[in-house]
């Protein structure tokens, strides 16, 4: 029983006569008896020896532990799988990453219910990992709490700061003659330095972020570099703070409300983060049982000012961020403005509003890194939705730190990442084009690839400010410029998309929030009659499932 007398779910498993073989198993890993008069804790850990963002996430899984069983629990850990997007990125092995999204919040989900865990602490990093926990947390809804491992420190390079997304810009720029064989290795050397998720506001710190602006961590956390010892006492406080939530039987769903989902979405507008947001967002809603859509994130955009300025559409890492006090620094500038709901309940048992009031930030001079909301870099959010005759079911563009918001030009129809990724290289696409990958959508692709390895190289040849791009797959939170993403329906359903061909003009409008091709509707539906969807790329796997049943990324790319 809990102090307050509530029946654990974990007493199917320790309790009674019948059940003294469960707890000879338990026996087996160590446990004495006073142990199974307490809560069963679990720790779903993503740690592994493959992806930077989790090489370290066994330390502090140790001072989670540490903090559960100060509280009265007793922790058990497990893992589950981790993509490194930036290891998959520009080949066949970014099919399964989003995919991935979905074996985790399943992985997750098959070892809370087996055994009956009383409450549940999650411990990821980077961009599918983290919202896969966070689907599960909301599918689950028993109390839990998330952390995340923490951002890289940006490399250096002389005076030069450098993330992963320099490395990838840097292809583009040796292909174009404008760096040299040894420039492009120190950069390559230099960019990543240790651990953590990459340094820039890409979708794993993205993510973090605005789960901390969903209420689900510890105020303050998400910024908090990997390798910084205060990572190490919020990672202990989590623990201690997962106890508390036993007690008060507070639950995720209890703090994942429609109101908390829109702190989210303004935070991710101020602050320039990530398109996939986007997809994660709706996804997490779905589970749970939210009704998000994409009208939601560009009504909020619309009226939150962009006032963050970190890269990859700004100058400062996240590390910058974190100096200045972290992600409240930003919420209460926007609580302020009446910008967010400061009475969404958060897993501290306060309200956004009370944990900002006792929040201290460690310097009184935030500096460049946030600016007042009467003085933004932009009025106006950074995400935009696009819909149009080319995108019935709407588009997602990043406009931090694009320049031109109007764009109109010839196509260039490409039908996957890499027919476009060698255009670019062999400088095929020129000033002015309008380049389009289609086929890489949720289900075309399937597993709707980010396009980084295309947009890096037009950036680093320096066409970023002279090309658009447009796809039905999405993009890395390390990509910038006009790139239109999650171009719905997309082209393996029929979708507008599907009918382009080389020599049509599109129109990229992002003040009036459209994108039209100039072809009239009988002319789109002329050549959609024409058409066929193309052969299956994979006839049997976690691909071939994923292709049957994936969700339009305007539902957010889950699974039916």
């Amino acid at each position: 029983m809990s102090s307050l007398g509530v029946k654990r779910r974990s007493s199917v498993i320790l309790e009674g006569v019948e059940r003294a073989p469960h707890r000879a198993l338990l026996r087996a890993l160590g446990l004495a008896d006073e142990e199974f008069s307490k809560p069963l804790i679990a720790i779903a850990n993503s740690w592994n020896e493959v992806v930077p963002g989790h090489i370290h996430l066994n330390t502090i899984s140790r001072r989670v532990k540490d903090g559960v069983k100060n509280g009265g629990g007793t922790p058990f850990e497990f893992n589950t799988i981790a993509v490194c997007d930036g290891l998959a990125m520009g080949h066949e092995g970014m099919r399964f990453s989003l995919a991935s999204r979905e074996v985790i919040a399943d992985s997750v989900e098959i070892m809370i219910e087996a055994h009956r865990f009383d409450g549940l602490i999650v411990l990821s990093s980077c961009d599918k990992i983290e919202p896969g926990m966070m689907m599960a947390v909301a599918r689950l809804n028993i109390p839990s709490i998330f952390l995340n491992g923490g951002p890289m420190y940006s490399g250096r390079l002389g005076d030069r700061r450098l993330s992963t997304g320099d490395v990838f810009e840097a292809v583009g720029r040796y292909s174009a003659g404008k760096i040299t064989l040894e420039e492009l290795k120190l950069i390559e050397k230099y960019a990543c330095p240790g651990p953590g998720s990459c340094a820039g506001l890409y979708t794993a710190n993205t993510m973090a972020i605005l789960f901390e602006a969903l209420g689900m961590m510890l105020p303050g956390a998400s910024t908090i570099p990997a390798l910084d010892s205060r990572r190490l006492e919020v990672a202990y406080k989590t623990g201690l703070t997962l106890m508390k939530l036993l007690e008060t039987s507070l639950k995720p769903l209890d703090i994942l409300t429609f109101e908390a989902f829109e702190n989210a979405i303004a935070v991710d507008a101020a602050m320039g983060g990530s398109t996939n947001a986007i997809l994660h967002l709706l996804a997490i809603a779905r589970e749970a049982k939210i009704k998000l859509t994409l009208e939601d994130f560009d009504r909020i955009s619309r009226k939150t000012p962009y006032i963050v300025d970190l890269i990859p559409g700004g100058r400062y890492p996240v590390e910058e961020l974190d100096r200045i006090g972290g992600l409240p620094v930003v919420m209460k500038k926007l609580l302020d403005e009446g910008l967010i709901n400061g009475e969404a309940l958060t897993v501290t048992g306060k309200t956004v509003k009370e944990n900002l009031e006792e929040f201290k930030p460690p310097v009184r001079e935030v500096g460049e890194v946030v600016r007042e909301p009467s003085n933004p870099i932009s009025k106006h959010g950074s995400i935009v939705i696009l819909k149009g005759n080319l995108a019935p079911e709407g588009a997602v563009v990043k406009i931090s730190g694009v320049k031109n918001l109007y764009h109109k030009g010839p196509v260039k129809v490409y039908n996957s990442e890499e027919e476009a990724f060698k255009a670019v290289i062999d400088k095929q696409v020129e000033a002015g084009d309008v380049v389009v990958i289609r086929y890489e959508g949720p289900r075309g692709g399937p597993g709707m690839r980010e396009m980084l390895s295309v947009t890096a190289a037009i950036v680093g040849q320096g066409l970023g400010d002279k090309v658009a791009l447009v796809t039905d797959g999405r993009f890395s939170g390390a990509t910038r410029g006009l790139m239109v993403g999650h171009v719905s329906p997309e082209a393996a359903v029929g979708g507008p998309i599907a009918a382009l061909r080389n020599g049509d003009t599109i129109i990229i409008d992002v003040p009036s929030s459209r994108i039209d091709v100039e072809l009239d509707k009988n002319e789109i539906e002329k050549r959609l009659s024409e058409w066929s969807p193309p052969k299956p790329r994979y006839t049997s796997g976690i691909l071939a499932r994923y292709a049957k049943y994936a969700l339009s990324a305007s539902l957010g790319a889950g699974l039916e």
